[in-house]
């Protein structure tokens, strides 16, 4: 696979954590334990929601699909990232680059669409909780989680297709610890208008339109709830949502901090700090603002673990 006064590589090279080297060995224990605790985290809140009866909710079911895809999305990046800091040479392969930006990509639009998903279903809980049950209805979530999953893994093999068709020269150093299409692009030598292209076409119906109609569904929640006079409804509706304006407060933020705004003088360390809290401290935290702001959940555990003491 030779071009013209190119030479095609087989493997990129990660920049090294601005970490100093007799400080490594601690980091490595302090990520190795953020990604058990997002491992175990998310494991725990799915199986929670499959055992328990009175997690059998809409809400639940989707908050169970964003747990699986933060388990996933630690899952991408996180081994990768703990192997690499014990390695020499932090590289990766040609195809496993690609491969791994497949589904860096799958997982964080998956978020994405579900953070929408699940805040359309707290629009309908509240603002027409009598027609909740026939307007939510089990056929519905499973259509809705199954359009996320096909489009957002279409949208990222579009984007991977397109980048498979670049050449990449001597420079193979990529300035993150994982593979990422914007950090791809700036390496590759080959015409990128339609990979830039395709990014900004998708830009709204993948980023733009899901968190407008989240603004727009908490606007018309808000507007419905001022209008009861009950401050125990208020508080009721309050809490809620406030797990789901949290992760979604905490998702957005994060991806304008690594996206929207860049390093402006290319900062090692800024750049570095943006990508974990993007890859790693999201996925970690998320199910924490769920357990410890939700009493179902709570409650949850503690009747799973009494079933499991009368059993023994």
């Amino acid at each position: 696979m030779k071009m013209k006064n190119q030479t095609v590589i087989s493997s990129f090279i990660f920049r090294d954590l601005p970490i100093p080297p007799e400080d490594q060995p601690l980091f490595y224990v302090l990520f190795l334990a953020m990604y058990l605790t997002t491992v175990m985290g998310n494991l725990i809140i799915i199986i929670l929601i499959l055992l328990d009866s009175h997690l059998h909710t809409p809400m639940y079911f989707f908050l169970s699909n964003l747990s699986f895809s933060d388990f996933c999305f630690s899952f991408v990046t996180m081994p990768k990232l703990l192997n690499n800091m014990q390695s020499q040479v932090p590289s990766i392969s040609y195809v496993g680059c690609l491969t791994q930006m497949y589904f860096f990509m799958v997982f964080g639009n998956m978020e994405n669409f579900l953070l929408m998903v699940m805040a359309y279903d707290r629009y309908v809980a509240i603002c027409f909780p009598l027609h909740y049950t026939s307007i939510m209805s089990p056929k519905l979530c499973v259509c809705l989680a199954l359009l996320s999953w096909v489009i957002t893994m279409l949208h990222s093999m579009l984007h991977t297709l397109l980048l498979a068709r670049l050449s990449f020269c001597e420079d193979n150093v990529i300035p993150q610890f994982f593979c990422d299409i914007s950090a791809l692009l700036k390496l590759a030598c080959s015409d990128i208008f339609i990979n830039e292209l395709m990014i900004f076409v998708l830009a709204g119906p993948f980023m733009v339109i899901p968190f407008s109609l989240i603004i727009v569904s908490y606007i018309k929640i808000v507007s419905s709830i001022l209008k009861v006079s009950s401050a125990r409804v208020i508080h009721k509706v309050f809490s809620t949502c406030g797990s789901h304006l949290s992760v979604v407060s905490l998702f957005y933020g994060t991806i304008i901090g690594v996206y929207l705004c860049p390093s402006a003088n290319n900062s090692t360390v800024k750049e570095t700090v943006i990508g974990m809290m993007y890859t790693v401290v999201t996925p970690m935290l998320n199910p924490f603002i769920y357990s410890l702001r939700n009493r179902d959940m709570k409650e949850a555990l503690i009747r799973v673990l009494c079933k499991k003491k009368i059993s023994l």
